[in-house]
C-alpha cells in the first residue's frame, strides 16, 4: 500500500494516506482540507512534498493531519496555537477485574484531583475551591521560570495570562483524560493535552507577526493565514525559541497530570505498579530533522513521529477504539503517521446532528459526561478510527488496542 499523489504544475506534490491495500480511497478528504493542502503545496520553501495522514481534515491555518517539511522558514499557524499538544500514556499492573463495578466515583476523583474546563480560572489551580498551585507543580515550574522571563522580556504582550496556574491541568475541547483495557485485560491510563494558556498567546502573538512580516514585504499568499518567517529575519530564532519552550511545558504537562491520575487511582482503587515506561509524545509541533539527506523544519499538525521503532499513540474518540503504535519509519510520510481519527464534522455540525440519545448510545458502557456539551465530541462527529488504522498500515504496526472504560472531558 503506497500513498495516493496528487501533483499540479508549480506546486509541490501531496502524498495522501487514505486508501487500502487495493489503492481505494477508504477515508474521505473534506474539498476545504483538500483546498488547504494544495495552498500549503504551493509554497515555495515546502520540501519534496506535503504529506497528509488518514486523519486529515480542515484546520485553522493549516490542514490538521499534515505533515509539512519546510526549508528556512516556518508557518506559526501551521503548527498552531495549541503548541505541543498530545498524548501520554502508561499501563498498570491493574487488570479489568481489579477495577470497581461502577467508575462514578472514580471519575469524580479524578476531576477533583485535576482542575478540567476552561476558560479563565475554571480549569486552573486559581479556581474557585481549590487551595492555589499545589507545591509539586509550583517545583515543576521553576526550571521553566527563567527561560520565560526571558522570552516575556522580549515579547511582553505574551506574559497577559496564567502559567504555573495551569501547570497540570487539562483544558477544553478534545482534550481529556481516560481509564482504558486493552486486549488482555490490563489497565491503561492515557490522557490528552498541551501547552494551555501559555501556548495560544506564543502561536497568536507570532502568527500575527508573520502577517505583519508579509504586509511589510507586500508577498501575495495563496492564504493570509499561511504567513510565515524566514529565517534570519527579526523573529525567527525568537519564535522557535518560543515554541521549544511551549512544547517542553506540553511534556511537563501531561506528566504532572499523569502522577495525579495514577496516584488517585491507587487511593481509590488498589496499590499498583507501572509496566514500562509510559509514552509522551507531541502531536502539535516542530522540529529539525533529517530528510532525504536534507536538514529541514518538520512541521506535525495533527500528526505523530513514527520513526522506526519509535512508540506512538493514535486516540480514537469517545466509546471508540485507541491505539499505541510502533512507527515503520516510511520516508515517504516523513516518519509520521496519524494523531487520532479525525474529525469527520465541524463541532457546530455535530452539535445539529446528533441528539443525547445519540451520544448515550454511542458512549454505552464508558463512565463518562453524557450532556449536551459534550454532543461535539461524540463518536460520530470522527472518522472510523478502524478505516484510519487500515489506510496507514505501512506507517505503523499495532502493538496494544485500547478501549474506554472511563472518560474525564474538559
Amino acid at each position: 500500500m503506497t500513498a495516493i499523489v496528487e501533483a499540479r504544475e508549480g506546486e509541490r506534490p501531496i502524498k495522501t494516506w487514505v486508501a487500502n491495500e487495493a489503492g481505494e480511497p477508504i477515508v474521505p478528504i473534506e474539498d476545504q482540507a483538500r483546498q488547504q493542502l494544495r495552498n500549503i503545496a504551493k509554497m515555495p520553501f515546502v520540501f519534496r512534498h506535503v504529506a497528509a495522514m488518514p486523519d486529515v481534515h480542515w484546520g485553522m491555518g493549516a490542514t490538521v493531519g499534515s505533515v509539512i517539511p519546510t526549508q528556512r522558514a516556518i508557518i506559526p499557524a501551521a503548527v498552531g496555537v495549541d503548541i505541543g499538544c498530545g498524548m501520554i500514556a502508561t499501563k498498570t499492573s491493574l487488570s479489568a477485574s481489579d477495577l470497581p463495578d461502577t467508575l462514578a466515583s472514580l471519575r469524580t476523583e479524578i476531576e477533583r484531583a485535576i482542575p478540567v474546563g476552561g476558560p479563565g480560572a475554571r480549569g486552573s489551580w486559581k479556581e474557585p475551591g481549590r487551595h492555589g498551585t499545589p507545591a509539586s507543580v509550583a517545583s515543576a515550574w521553576r526550571p521553566f521560570e527563567q527561560a520565560w522571563k526571558t522570552i516575556c522580556a522580549k515579547h511582553p504582550k505574551v506574559d497577559r495570562g496564567m502559567t504555573a496556574e495551569q501547570l497540570g491541568t487539562l483544558g477544553t475541547g478534545n482534550h481529556f483524560i481516560e481509564v482504558c483495557l486493552d486486549e488482555g485485560g490490563s489497565v491503561w491510563v492515557m490522557l490528552h493535552s498541551g501547552s494551555r494558556g501559555l501556548g495560544n498567546r506564543i502561536g497568536m502573538y507570532f502568527i500575527e507577526k508573520a502577517k505583519e512580516d508579509m504586509r511589510r514585504l507586500r508577498v501575495d499568499l495563496p492564504d493570509a493565514e499561511l504567513a510565515y518567517l524566514s529565517e534570519g529575519t527579526r523573529y525567527f530564532a525568537d519564535y522557535v525559541d518560543a515554541v521549544g519552550f511551549a512544547q517542553r511545558f506540553a511534556f511537563e504537562n501531561r506528566r504532572l497530570m499523569m502522577d495525579r491520575v495514577l496516584a488517585t487511582m491507587r487511593d481509590r482503587v488498589k496499590p499498583f505498579r507501572l509496566i514500562d515506561d509510559a509514552v509522551n509524545c507531541h502531536h502539535n509541533y516542530i522540529g529539525k530533522e533529517e530528510h532525504f539527506g536534507a536538514e529541514v523544519w518538520i512541521t506535525r499538525k495533527g500528526a505523530v513521529d513514527a520513526s522506526q521503532g519509535k512508540l506512538g499513540i493514535i486516540p480514537g474518540s469517545m466509546g471508540a477504539r485507541s491505539y499505541i503504535v510502533r512507527g515503520k519509519g516510511n520516508p515517504e510520510s516523513f516518519n509520521s503517521c496519524s494523531h487520532g481519527a479525525g474529525r469527520a464534522m465541524s463541532r457546530g455540525e455535530a452539535k445539529r446532528r446528533f441528539t443525547l440519545e445519540d451520544h448515550a448510545k454511542a458512549t454505552a458502557g464508558v463512565e463518562c459526561r453524557k450532556d449536551a456539551d459534550v454532543i461535539d465530541e461524540t463518536p460520530g462527529a470522527y472518522k472510523p478510527i478502524d478505516k484510519v488504522m487500515e489506510a496507514q498500515r505501512d506507517l505503523v504496526d499495532v502493538v496494544h488496542e485500547l478501549r474506554q472504560v472511563l472518560c474525564v472531558k474538559g
